[in-house]
């Protein structure tokens, strides 16, 4: 069985990591999709929020496994038990940013097989920001998450105003 693991912060899931999620599931047997704890960062949607819009996104899907991870990204490899580390690349900024994550990690794991999954044309401008920025400034993002979880991601967001 192949296993791979696509980790990020996914504050909050865009269609960009559905794209990539819809990827890995046409490769490998079994998807890890790994909401990373980073405490040097400051997500606007807490780990339980994000693990539950993913979870409303495939918690259906066998293939895929949700969880969240504190530590490494070589770490959550070695525990899971693969060599294969997905990234998705919008441009040539997030390529030259994962190649630098790419050679510590295979660092501390050097059987790391990274596989980076170029974003579609249309998806090139799709981030966590824009959907937050977009909010911020009462302007649509609806087009920018899957729709599955656009209610709930704007009713998150405006718990949070309160």
């Amino acid at each position: 069985m192949k296993k791979c693991v696509f980790a990020g912060t996914f504050d909050p899931p865009t269609t960009g990591h559905t794209q990539v999620i819809e990827n890995c599931l046409k490769i490998f047997d079994e998807t890890v999709v790994a909401v990373m704890v980073n405490h040097d960062k400051a997500p606007l949607f807490s780990v339980e929020e994000r693990l539950y819009l993913l979870g409303k996104l495939y918690g259906s899907n066998p293939a895929v496994r949700i969880i969240s991870f504190e530590g490494t990204a070589a770490d959550l490899l070695e525990r899971e038990n693969t060599p294969f580390y997905v990234r998705g690349i919008r441009n040539t900024v997030d390529f030259e940013y994962e190649n630098r994550n790419n050679f510590s990690t295979k660092k501390l794991k050097p059987d790391l097989i990274p596989i980076y999954f170029p974003a579609g044309q249309e998806s090139l401008h799709i981030s966590s920001t824009l959907v937050k920025n977009l909010y911020k400034f009462k302007k649509d993002f609806s087009q920018y998450v899957p729709e599955q979880i656009s209610a709930d991601v704007l009713k998150i967001l405006n718990a949070k105003e309160k």
